[in-house]
């Protein structure tokens, strides 16, 4: 976050016109008001867009215990192979729009998304998305260990991956499917235990227990529900894991085999791994395809000392997702005049598998209009599908893009590079990545081009989300 600037000259009280005031504070690419809060920065366009080559990062974090690696599954650094066609910038944002219904009907519903039933033939519904974000881990699985590369959300309370035999479908991923009879320390979970009824219902077969999830655009997994060996690291192993083996799955999932829940309930990771870890983890986001990130489990190596903290908050009507408190909104070091109201009346929260940022309609107003007038100087080019507000910078080698800050409750302000501003589709299209909630109620998204290369420090068991600058390239 910020630091302190200051101009000396040979230590001389000087008695400075304005116009030297802003050449002291001219530094570093950023351009700083007399009080000496950033305004803008000034960055080359080229360096907002991916390489064709992977870079992983050189992050802190892999000395880390219990650290995974982060990739954008989209990226040159992916294991799904298929994933390194071009992005459809319009099918991501059409994805990211049914994973943000689904969210907002689970808060105003007081559904969990999960519920277990009879086990079903349903038709395959290969059209439809999950809309579970961009960024994938690999895990072992099972005795001897299957590595699987996994969607990893916040937004998700159960860890499932797709299982031989598919006895309804199974959509194509890279790695094989996972196949439980060839694992040594697979067992089913039986239909009497508490943990088959945490799952909302009693779906049975037999004696053993099945999960069903679905999500809000008809995208599904379902199967047994079972234990198994779970590898993190070499070092770091989890036994007895209470996973979703999925018999019957469908959805457009990127080749991934399946997903890691990482939200806050009772079937979650989090929760599963509660007396390992302590209920905190961390991750950072890379600031393009191009980079990785990581994904942390537990205090080991600790977390940078640049971290500060919010309080998390409780979303109405909801118990899985982690709710923040946002009070308002910086630009070019202007506080945005938002009533506190138009915030607060729907809540927010912070989505690992939401792209863009969905601000109160009230909020994203004034925070376009002061963006555009900001950025009058540039060409605008055509809206690209939810995104509203672009420019075609192809003709230009470097831009003047202001500072966002967005100021959380306990006094912490995030701001974000531009990497964390924008939705680059070329360099003839990139948008400010931020789009209208329907109404001010509406629940709140903040998204993850927002926490591109901070370190996102969740502690839950202490209630509180902490964001640490440079988390990642």
């Amino acid at each position: 976050m910020g630091g302190s600037f200051f101009c000396v000259f040979n230590g001389a009280r000087l008695f400075l016109s304005l116009h030297m005031v802003m050449i002291c504070f001219m530094h570093k690419g950023y351009t700083y008001g007399v009080e000496g809060k950033i305004a803008s920065h000034t960055v080359s366009v080229s360096s907002l867009l991916p390489s064709p080559s992977c870079s992983p990062s050189t992050s802190k974090a892999s000395s880390r215990k219990s650290t995974l690696e982060v990739i954008h599954k989209h990226g040159p650094c992916s294991p799904l192979v298929q994933d390194h066609n071009p992005l459809n910038h319009t099918e991501v944002l059409l994805q990211d729009e049914s994973r943000v219904k689904w969210i907002q009907s689970q808060s105003s519903n007081r559904g969990d998304g999960l519920k277990a039933s009879a086990m079903v033939s349903l038709p395959a519904k290969s059209g439809f998305t999950i809309g579970t974000g961009n960024y994938v881990v690999t895990i072992g699985l099972g005795m001897p260990k299957k590595d699987l590369t996994l969607v990893f959300d916040t937004g998700s309370g159960l860890t499932w991956t797709q299982c031989e035999p598919c006895i309804g479908s199974c959509y194509t991923q890279s790695e094989p499917i996972f196949n439980p009879s060839q694992s040594s320390s697979y067992a089913n979970i039986s239909c009497a235990s508490t943990s088959c009824s945490q799952l909302g219902g009693s779906g049975c077969s037999g004696s053993t227990c099945l999960y069903s999830i679905t999500y809000g655009d008809q995208s599904f997994s379902m199967g047994f529900f079972a234990t198994e060996k779970l590898t993190i690291t070499p070092t770091e192993v989890i036994d007895n894991f209470e996973f979703g083996c999925g018999q019957d799955n469908s959805g457009l999932f990127g080749r991934a085999a399946g997903l890691v829940g990482l939200s806050d309930n009772s079937i979650s990771f989090v929760e599963q791994t509660a007396a390992k870890y302590g209920k905190y983890f961390s991750y950072c986001l890379p600031s393009t395809t191009s980079y990785t990130g990581h994904l942390t489990f537990g205090k080991d190596g600790g977390a940078p000392s640049s971290v500060s903290f919010t309080p998390l908050s409780k979303v109405p009507q909801s118990t899985q997702f982690y709710g923040i408190s946002i009070l308002g909104i910086t630009l070019g070091g202007n506080r945005l005049s938002i009533p506190s109201m138009a915030f607060s009346s729907g809540g927010a929260i912070i989505d690992s598998g939401t792209v863009i940022t969905r601000l109160p309609p009230t909020a994203y107003s004034a925070l376009r209009t002061a963006f555009r007038n900001a950025m009058a100087n540039y060409t605008m080019a055509p809206a690209l599908s939810i995104l509203d507000t672009c420019y075609d910078f192809s003709k230009e080698s470097t831009i003047k893009v202001p500072l966002i800050t967005f100021s959380f409750a306990g006094g912490v302000d995030a701001d974000l590079g531009p990497k964390g501003i924008f939705f680059i589709a070329s360099a003839s299209q990139v948008c400010l990545a931020f789009a209208p909630n329907r109404a001010d109620s509406n629940l709140g998204i903040y998204g993850n081009t927002q926490q591109k290369t901070f370190e996102v420090v969740y502690d839950v068991a202490g209630g509180k989300l902490g964001f640490g600058s440079n988390g990642c390239s």
